[in-house]
């Protein structure tokens, strides 16, 4: 009986095939990894953890944190604020936290 050894090119062969595979799994779970990470921050309250609710107010919708009361604006929600009523404002801020002013 003989036995073959693998050449050396072919150990060379195998060892990086094996380092490509590794890299690609690597790359696949980082990449899982950095979706499940953002999937866990979706509509969550970035001060207190809390899941946030959208309010609709002049057809744009803020998020309301239910715990903490922190309202968070989208990107160009601030400025589409500056175009309503000052009085449609001061009654939106009101019905949010029950103030009186």
């Amino acid at each position: 009986m003989s036995e073959s050894k693998p050449s050396r090119n072919e150990d060379e062969y195998f060892v990086k095939q094996d380092a490509e595979l590794i890299k690609e799994q690597r790359t696949r779970l980082d990449a899982e990894r950095g979706r499940a990470e953002r999937r866990s921050h979706y509509m969550k309250c970035p001060k207190c953890g809390a899941d946030l609710v959208e309010t609709e107010f002049h057809h744009m919708k803020i998020d309301k944190c239910p715990e903490c009361h922190g309202l968070w604006l989208d990107k160009g929600e601030l400025e589409m604020l500056e175009h309503v009523d000052q009085s449609a404002i001061r009654g939106f801020v009101r019905s949010m936290f029950g103030l009186k002013f």
